[in-house]
């Protein structure tokens, strides 16, 4: 355990314990045990240090790992757990639990066995914690972490630490808000920075080897965290990689499967999945018309990159059109539910919304109530024409 101690105090003492991601603040600490699931590089593991270092004091009553250390070849969770406590322990935080094989059932024992050891773990986006055979749906405390949304990208570059609006909010008196924003900011090009390389958190290392570090974290995704969750053969993940590859070019994009299925050399159901195994691991977004069922037979309607980001992997001018339905789904994403519109694009909730340019006509939604269009390049807008940038304004 001494070598986990280490490390642990170094990471702390690198960990800069500022500027915190929207959902801090939102986490009952005081739970028995949380579970912080996301994708990889949106920060779960620079939150849980920053917890550390400004809630504990006595830096020995808590203990960080990451289940990826060689240590968890020869040691179990629930040793390290048994050791900690015994040490005078109280808090254990354990990063990238889909790591370690069984996790579920450890992380079960070690609730029944030490009733006053309080434990935080971060996982994958794919775990699916409430289908696990150990139960841990009565036990664990779940958490979902997103990606940077365009308000926190504002606070972070330390442009403006503004509100949480909602929905109802940016329909009803956008104009308003929008204007109060913008009235000392350029909105325009940090939206358009921010659509580039502002959704993960480690674009605040530099922005020279952002793409880069992007490649490394989507290739991770792909080739330990979905095996290491789903059993899939060593092939499967180049068909995985080239997948995401081909979509890429083509989102926004209607699937047709049979297509896909001839490109990657896969049958149907497999290509199907392949697509809601991306989808779940954050590196798409599917979606579909209402009251349609979607399951892993089920092909989606519409299939979109996860974020703006991604869209530069593959080149380094993204489609506007795709980038702005891109950016809308994923920040409306994070706090409702987008359907495909039988007029226009989207629906949320009894809302309706199409996507465009500043030039964007009111000509395919205008008899539909609740209707607005969403248009790029404008800092404020009027009636029902809505700024896209302000829908990063959710979470």
């Amino acid at each position: 355990m001494e070598s986990l101690i280490k490390i642990y105090l170094r990471l702390l003492q690198e960990t800069d314990a500022k500027t915190f991601r929207y959902l801090y603040q939102n986490i009952d600490w005081d739970e028995r045990c949380i579970a912080i699931i996301g994708a990889k590089g949106v920060g779960k593991t620079t939150m849980l240090l920053q917890h550390i270092k400004h809630t504990f004091a006595n830096k020995n009553e808590a203990l960080f790992a990451s289940l990826d250390n060689t240590w968890f070849a020869n040691h179990s969770i629930f040793d390290l757990a048994d050791e900690f406590y015994l040490n005078g322990g109280t808090h254990l935080f354990l990063d990238e639990i889909h790591h370690y094989p069984n996790w579920a059932t450890e992380i079960k024992n070690i609730y029944d066995s030490f009733p006053k050891l309080k434990v935080v773990f971060t996982g994958s986006s794919l775990l699916q914690i409430y289908n696990s055979t150990a139960d841990l749906s009565r036990r664990v405390v779940y958490e979902k972490l997103e990606g940077l949304s365009f308000r926190e990208f504002l606070k972070f570059e330390k442009m403006g630490d503004f509100p949480v609006l909602s929905m109802k909010e940016i329909v009803e008196n956008h104009q308003d808000i929008a204007f109060r924003i913008t009235e000392n900011l350029k909105i325009i090009p940090l939206f358009k920075k921010y659509l580039k390389n502002g959704y993960y958190l480690f674009y605040k290392e530099g922005l020279s080897k952002y793409e880069i570090k992007l490649q490394e974290a989507v290739n991770n995704v792909i080739d330990i965290d979905i095996p290491a969750i789903e059993n899939i053969e060593f092939e499967s993940r180049h068909k995985l990689k080239r997948l995401l590859a081909i979509l890429s070019t083509l989102v926004p994009y209607t699937p047709n499967i049979t297509d896909l299925s001839v490109a990657i050399d896969s049958n149907r159901n497999n290509t199907v999945k392949y697509l809601f195994l991306l989808a779940n691991a954050k590196l798409l977004n599917l979606v579909s018309y209402k009251n349609k069922t979607i399951g892993d037979l089920t092909k989606p309607d519409k299939v979109l990159l996860n974020n703006t980001n991604l869209s530069y992997l593959y080149g380094d001018n993204a489609n506007i059109g795709s980038a702005r339905e891109t950016f809308f789904v994923n920040q409306l994403n994070a706090v409702a539910n987008v359907i495909l519109a039988p007029q226009g694009d989207f629906m949320v909730d009894n809302y309706t919304f199409e996507i465009g340019g500043k030039k964007k006509p009111f000509d395919q939604i205008k008899d539909i109530l609740n209707s607005f269009v969403v248009a790029d390049d404008i800092e404020t807008g009027h009636g029902n024409k809505i700024p896209l940038w302000l829908f990063g304004m959710l979470y």
